[in-house]
């Protein structure tokens, strides 16, 4: 097969699906395999939306790279298969490539298995890389040669192909182990509960009128909410119909300024810093100023929780510190990632009298029921022998904290 554009060179070793009847063939084969490893390589360094532009499958005794943009390649097919619930679909630190299914197809994986995410619980840090996995659970070192390849040029080379096929092939073994140590530590439902949250469809739906929270403004105030409201949705409408990065449109930190001190016209906007000479008066900066006029008198939006806990009281700092050592503790004791169990935001809330998800389910059971006794009084830090110990204050004894 000669080799071009929108092609990848077919080679013996490596199954290449290249046409919508060869994946329709594909995905009736991996109708029968218990679970499917899943993987993309995708650009996005110039557009909004991302490309894709290599998908990677494998199951037990098959392996294949489908090429989405070999002509007349429909992935229709392979999206019905994301939802089929006999088959699990195993990614790994997937939420980018359930972001690209969502917006392709409107699938998004289910049931669903996130290696990273088993990685945590399992006891292999916080950021377990798929690398690190391969070569503690499969027993391989990975060639990350081509980590750097541009995956949209065609055609790639055997070391690329290779590359990619890899990121899947040996995922199968990672799984296996990792499932097989969930069952073993009766922690299947705590990955479960994470892999829920990745599954809802709001996490990739990117709507301009939600696109002023990416900015995490710092300011409660009401004019300049409305205002970074108005000019960001206004950014994030441009950046999808042009199929462009938001900060090819305009930056962050002119957004911000643009909010904190709305223009008076159009021209105002070229004396804005970072703001191209020319633009207050081009198509673009006529309509970024009807929208700032427009959200003028709209109603100011309400701040993100995490936004407004600088608003409850403000928590001792000592009492913050006690439950991140707590933390390490309880977590270096189960074996699992500490932010796993909660996050910054979840220790400060608790130490405000505040509610967290660290205090239910399965995280109450590791360390949320032990912090709220720590806050309480009956239970304590000490150290012995140069180590941390949790002590029952209510024998005097160590706590019991298996």
């Amino acid at each position: 097969m000669r080799a071009g554009y929108g092609r990848i060179r077919y080679t013996a070793f490596m199954r290449i699906v290249k046409n919508t009847e060869e994946l329709r063939e594909f995905t009736a084969e991996l109708k029968a395999a218990p679970y499917i490893a899943l993987d993309t390589e995708f650009m996005r360094d110039s557009t909004y939306w991302p490309k894709l532009c290599l998908l990677q499958v494998a199951a037990p005794g098959i392996e294949a790279i489908v090429d989405p943009l070999a002509e007349g390649n429909d992935l229709s097919v392979f999206f019905e298969l994301l939802k089929d619930p006999k088959i699990v679909k195993v990614l790994h630190a997937g939420r980018q490539d359930i972001e690209i299914f969502w917006n392709l197809g409107k699938a998004i994986p289910d049931p669903l298995f996130d290696t990273q995410v088993a990685a945590m619980v399992c006891g292999f840090g916080e950021a377990a890389s798929y690398e690190t996995l391969a070569r503690k659970l499969a027993g391989v070192q990975l060639d990350k040669s081509a980590r750097f390849t541009d995956w949209a040029r065609r055609p790639l080379t055997k070391r690329q192909l290779e590359y990619a096929l890899a990121d899947v092939t040996h995922l199968r073994v990672v799984y296996e182990k990792l499932s097989e140590q969930l069952v073993r530590s009766k922690r299947e439902l705590w990955v479960a509960e994470e892999i829920k949250a990745l599954q809802n469809p709001e996490l990739y739906t990117l709507e301009p009128a939600d696109a002023w929270k990416r900015l995490k403004p710092r300011s409660a105030n009401k004019r300049f909410l409305t205002a970074l409201v108005a000019v960001a949705a206004w950014r994030e409408r441009e950046a999808q119909t042009r199929d462009t990065p938001r900060g090819r449109v305009l930056k962050d930190e002119v957004l911000l300024e643009i909010a904190a001190n709305p223009p008076a016209g159009p021209e105002a906007l070229e004396q804005i810093r970072s703001v191209p000479r020319g633009f207050g008066t081009s198509k673009m900066g006529k309509s970024l100023f009807e929208a700032i006029e427009a959200g003028r008198d709209a109603t100011p939006p309400t701040l993100p929780p995490a936004d407004r806990k600088r608003s409850r009281r403000e928590p001792s700092q000592s009492c913050v510190d006690l439950l991140k050592t707590l933390l390490r503790l309880k977590a270096q004791e189960a074996g699992v990632a500490p932010r796993l169990i909660a996050t910054t935001d979840d220790i400060e809330a608790i130490a405000a009298g505040d509610t967290a998800p660290a205090l239910s389910g399965w995280r109450a059971d590791v360390f949320g029921k032990d912090a709220l006794a720590l806050l309480s009084g009956a239970i304590a830090l000490t150290v012995e022998n140069g180590e941390a110990q949790v002590v029952d204050l209510e024998d005097g004894e160590l706590a019991n904290t298996e």
